[in-house]
C-alpha cells in the first residue's frame, strides 16, 4: 500500500463523494519516523492489555495449586481484572478528554506495570487478586486514552484506517499470543512469568511515551458529570460481576440476580441522568447517530461471539480431542498468524468498500464460517477443521473489529474522541465479558460436552448472521438497484 503524506491531529476535510460516484480508495499516507514511533507506543500498550486477557488462562490450574486457591475461586483471577477494566472505561475516557489524555495514559501505564509486578510477586490469593484488580484499573485508563490519542494523532481517512488496522491486528494477535505464550511460559518457567511478561512490556513502553505522545484535551474544561460517572460505573461493575459469576455458578444464585437487576437499574438511571446533565458523560445525541449505535452493536456481537467460540473450542480440543494445553495453544497460534494477514489487507478492503459495508460483510463471513464448526467430531480431521474454521472466522472478526472502530469514531470532533473511543472500548470489554456467560455456560453445564459445544456454536453463528442483517439495515449500506455506487463515505454520521 503506497503511503505519501504525514498525518496531523486535525480531522480530514476531504469532501464526501457525491451520489453515483464510484468509491476509489485513496493512497494511504506515508508515516513519518515519529508517527511510526507514536503508533508503536500506542499499539504496544494495546497489545499488552490484550495479552493480559488470555496469558493467564492456561496457567490457572498451576496458579491455584501454588497460591492455595480452590477451583471455584479461580474465576476471580479473570473477574478481578474484568470488573475494573470494563467498569471504569467510560469514566476514564471522559477524564482523558477533560484533564489530558496523555497524562491519564501514562498514569494507567505506570499503574498497570506496578500491578503486574505485584501479581508476579504475589504471596497469597489476596495479594494476587489485588494485583489483578489494579491491572484492570490501569487497563481502563490505557485503552480509551490510547485509542483517543491514536484517532486524534492520525487524521480521518487512509492514515487513520492504516493506524487502526495495525492496532486491531495487534489487539487480536495479543489475545492469541497470550494463549500460546501462557502455556509455554508456564511449562518452562512458572505461572509468575506470565505476569512478569506484562510488567516487562510496561517497563519498555513507559519511558518512550512521554517524549513521543502529544498532550490533547478538550478546549473547554466543563465539570465532570459525577452522577453520570457513579451510575454508569456502578451499572457496568454490577453487570460484569453478574455475568462473570453466572458463567461459573449459573443464573440461579441470589447475588447474580441482585447484581444483574442492580446493574440494569443503574444503567437506566444513567440514561435519565445524562438526559438532564449540562455536561453529560455520554452525549445522548451521539448515541442516536446511526454509525455509533449500529457500529457498536456490530462490535458487541463480533467480540462476544468470537470469545465464545474460542472458549468452547478450547474445551472441545482439550476435553473431547484430548489435546494438551500447548497443542491447543498452537491451534490458536495459526489463528493469530492469519489474523495478522487479515490486518494487513483490511485497510485496503475498507478503502475500497467503506467501513460500513466491510463491517456487514465481516460479520456475515464470521457467522457463515461458524456454521461449519458444529460438524466437528472426534477424529483427527476435526483438529484440521477446527483450526481452519476458527482461523477464517478470526480473519473476518478482525475486519469487523477495525471497521466498527472506524465506523463509530469517524466524523466525531476531536474534543469528543475520548467519549467515542470510550464507547468503542466499553463495547469491546463488555463483549468479551458477556459472550461466555450467556452462551458458554450451555456447554459447561451440558451432560454431553460435545453436544453442548455444538449447540453453542450453532447459536453463536445464528446470532452473528442476525446481527449482520440488523447492522446492514441500520447503517443503510444497501443502495437502490442500478445506482452503481459503492459506499465511499463509510464513516460520517448522518
Amino acid at each position: 500500500m503506497a503511503i505519501d503524506t504525514t498525518p496531523t491531529s486535525a480531522p480530514s476535510s476531504t469532501p464526501a463523494p457525491v451520489a453515483g460516484q464510484q468509491a476509489v480508495a485513496r493512497p494511504a499516507p506515508r508515516l513519518s519516523p515519529r508517527d511510526r514511533l507514536v503508533l508503536f507506543v500506542l499499539c504496544a500498550a494495546q497489545f499488552m492489555v490484550a495479552l493480559d486477557f488470555s496469558v493467564l488462562n492456561v496457567a490457572l490450574p498451576v496458579l491455584g495449586a501454588d497460591l492455595g486457591m480452590s477451583t471455584s475461586a479461580l474465576q476471580w483471577a479473570v473477574t478481578a481484572f474484568a470488573l475494573p477494566s470494563g467498569g471504569f472505561l467510560l469514566l476514564f475516557g471522559r477524564m482523558g478528554d477533560l484533564y489530558g489524555r496523555r497524562r491519564l495514559f501514562l498514569a494507567g501505564l505506570a499503574l498497570f506495570g506496578a500491578a503486574s509486578l505485584l501479581a508476579t510477586l504475589a504471596w497469597d490469593p489476596a495479594s494476587f487478586l489485588a494485583g489483578r484488580a489494579l491491572q484492570g484499573l490501569g487497563a481502563a485508563a490505557i485503552v480509551p486514552t490510547g485509542m483517543s490519542l491514536l484517532t486524534t494523532t492520525f487524521p480521518e481517512g487512509p492514515a487513520r484506517d492504516r493506524a487502526l488496522g495495525i492496532s486491531g491486528t495487534l489487539l487480536s494477535l495479543g489475545f492469541t499470543v497470550g494463549m500460546v505464550a501462557g502455556g509455554v511460559l508456564t511449562d518452562l518457567l512458572s505461572w509468575r512469568s506470565t505476569m512478569g511478561l506484562l510488567a516487562l512490556f510496561a517497563l519498555v513502553v513507559l519511558p518512550l511515551a512521554p517524549r513521543l505522545l502529544p498532550e490533547s484535551r478538550t478546549p473547554e474544561r466543563p465539570r465532570l458529570d459525577v452522577p453520570g460517572a457513579v451510575t454508569v460505573t456502578g451499572g457496568l461493575l454490577s453487570l460484569i460481576y453478574a455475568l462473570t459469576t453466572a458463567a461459573e455458578h449459573g443464573f440461579g444464585r441470589a447475588d447474580v440476580l441482585v447484581t444483574l437487576a442492580a446493574g440494569l437499574l443503574l444503567l437506566a438511571a444513567f440514561v435519565a441522568v445524562e438526559s438532564r446533565s449540562a455536561a453529560p458523560l455520554v452525549s445522548l445525541p451521539m448515541l442516536r447517530r446511526r454509525t455509533v449505535a449500529w457500529g457498536n452493536l456490530g462490535g458487541l456481537v463480533t467480540f462476544s461471539m468470537m470469545s465464545t467460540v474460542v472458549f468452547v473450542l478450547t474445551l472441545y480440543l482439550q476435553e473431547v480431542l484430548h489435546l494438551s494445553a500447548f497443542e491447543t495453544g498452537l491451534v490458536f497460534g495459526v489463528q493469530g498468524v492469519l489474523s495478522v494477514v487479515a490486518g494487513t489487507f483490511a485497510p485496503r478492503v475498507i478503502g475500497r468498500f467503506g467501513a460500513r459495508r466491510t463491517l456487514v460483510g465481516a460479520l456475515a463471513g464470521q457467522g457463515a464460517v461458524g456454521l461449519s464448526l458444529p460438524a466437528l467430531g472426534e477424529g483427527g480431521w476435526s483438529v484440521v477443521l477446527a483450526t481452519a474454521a476458527v482461523s477464517l472466522a478470526s480473519m473476518c472478526h478482525l475486519g469487523a473489529i477495525i471497521s466498527y472502530g472506524l465506523t463509530v469514531t469517524s466524523g466525531v470532533p476531536d474534543e469528543e474522541q475520548g467519549l467515542a473511543t470510550g464507547l468503542v472500548t466499553s463495547t469491546q470489554q463488555v463483549g468479551i465479558t458477556v459472550g461466555i456467560p450467556l452462551l458458554g455456560v450451555l456447554a459447561t453445564t451440558a451432560t454431553d460436552l460435545r453436544s453442548g459445544v455444538r449447540t453453542v456454536l450453532v447459536l453463536d453463528a445464528a446470532i452473528v448472521l442476525a446481527a449482520a442483517v440488523l447492522v446492514a439495515v441500520g447503517l443503510r449500506v444497501n443502495r437502490p438497484a442500478g445506482s452503481g455506487t459503492v459506499e465511499a463515505e463509510p464513516l460520517r454520521a448522518r
